[in-house]
């Protein structure tokens, strides 16, 4: 009789505490596949063990194809992340949108007035932070020391692009399995036109001249192109039109290129021992320059960022703060090694004396990143604000299908011309319609 009696009450009493056992909230974090991501997601779970009302739900994916589920989610409202990695080009353009949940009111012992000026206006808008950065970078060019000291070449500070062609040719082996240069040929604005947009700078090319007209079929974008095909066709390594940045750093790290021209944030990867075969031999010089040294090295930030359609706002929030504090690259130094932690981003980085001497890279890659001026990137003056990408939202859509044209001229499916001509048609049209020109 007793049992019966009090069974319904032990049911309810269950029922009840069910929903407290069940009280996690889920955080879904859209990322790149880079080697810096991977690396948090693997460290996520001391934030969660520390957190454990939160649960992080990843989803890693190749770098094109992540930006394209990130602006049609925000872009649609859709709601699929809470938060979303995303960087210098999106961060002010959504932010100005309404689309993200502004960086505001920041503890006191994150220290924001430690991350350099330049990347943290770079992921604003009027003066507020949109996007906390992951870590920063410029590009700057990595080489063999052994290889150049066994033909005689001497690597300058800065070389000219024609020196470099004048390096590639010299160390390129094919039979041996070693190709004089690697290059991103992979298209998109983000992969290819980043390098190749840098060089157009270098070339005293510009995306826009004043009146926002494309200036691709001129004589600076044409030799640019040019050159980068004839490099590359001649002195890099086969199927180089599918090379991203991860498939060349896996070629660089094998010890199949003498030459990679690419992100900064690779000095970490390329001088670590156990995956780089080459780790004790690679050296590091300024991303080439050609008429101007302006724009030679790009600018840009990985930056993490917290979508107005998320409905876990608060523990994304608290997430983000976790990733990109000091306490984090105190826990990459202790797990990984100090010269492992995300660059690019703090002043006090750069004022540490055992992360310098630990990291051979560190002082060009502050170098680079200090010459890099997104207001003042190319010899003839421009509209727009960006070294490698141009701040208005026509821009992704405009550079990646002209992305598509340049890695074709390099695949050999079309000629340099026809795909400056292609870049123009595409270019004008999709300005004219946005407005800027009738």
């Amino acid at each position: 009789m007793s049992i019966k009696r009090f069974a319904p009450a032990l049911l309810v009493a269950s029922i009840a505490a069910a929903p407290l056992a069940q009280a996690a909230t889920t955080v879904t974090i859209g990322t790149v596949n880079n080697g810096d991501m991977v690396r948090m997601q693997g460290l996520s779970k001391a934030f969660e063990e520390t957190n454990p009302d939160i649960k992080l739900k990843w989803v890693v994916l190749e770098e094109n194809v992540l930006r394209q589920r990130l602006t049609t989610d925000i872009a649609t409202k859709g709601g699929q992340f809470d938060v979303m990695t995303i960087g210098m080009y999106e961060a002010p353009i959504w932010g100005a949108k309404g689309w993200l949940t502004p960086m505001n009111n920041l503890p006191a012992d994150y220290n924001a007035d430690d991350i350099f000026p330049a990347i943290r206006d770079g992921l604003s808008h009027d003066n507020t932070l949109y996007a906390l950065p992951f870590y920063g970078e410029s590009s700057m060019t990595y080489y063999r020391k052994d290889l150049f000291e066994a033909k005689g070449l001497t690597m300058p500070n800065q070389p000219t692009w024609d020196e470099v062609k004048g390096f590639a040719k010299a160390i390129h082996s094919p039979k041996d399995g070693m190709y004089g240069i690697c290059l991103r040929g992979k298209a998109g604005w983000g992969e290819n036109m980043a390098l190749v947009s840098t060089m157009g700078n270098t070339f005293g090319a510009r995306w826009f001249d004043e009146k926002w007209k494309s200036e691709f079929t001129g004589e600076a974008w044409t030799n640019a192109v040019s050159f980068y095909v004839d490099l590359l066709g001649n002195y890099g390594p086969p199927g180089a039109a599918s090379n991203g940045f991860n498939e060349n750093l896996a070629l660089f790290n094998s010890g199949k290129c003498g030459m990679w021209i690419d992100a900064t944030v690779a000095g970490a990867f390329v001088t670590d021992k156990s995956q780089s075969k080459i780790a004790d031999n690679v050296g590091f010089s300024l991303a080439p320059q050609n008429v101007t040294t302006k724009g030679a090295g790009w600018l840009w930030s990985w930056a993490l960022a917290v979508p107005k359609t998320s409905d876990a706002t608060a523990a994304a929030r608290k997430f983000v703060l976790w990733a990109t504090s000091t306490q984090y690259s105190d826990l990459v130094a202790k797990t990984s090694g100090i010269a492992t932690i995300p660059p690019g981003t703090r002043k006090s980085t750069y004022e540490n004396v055992e992360y310098i001497t630990a990291a051979p890279f560190a002082s060009k890659t502050l170098e680079a990143m200090k010459a890099a001026n997104p207001k003042d990137s190319t010899v003839k003056s421009k509209p727009y604000i960006g070294v490698q990408f141009a701040a208005i939202p026509e821009f992704q859509s405009i550079a990646s299908q002209v992305g598509k044209f340049v890695s074709g001229a390099l695949a050999g499916s079309m000629t340099v011309e026809e795909a400056m001509k292609n870049a123009v048609k595409v270019s004008d049209r999709e300005m004219k319609r946005a407005g800027y020109f009738k």
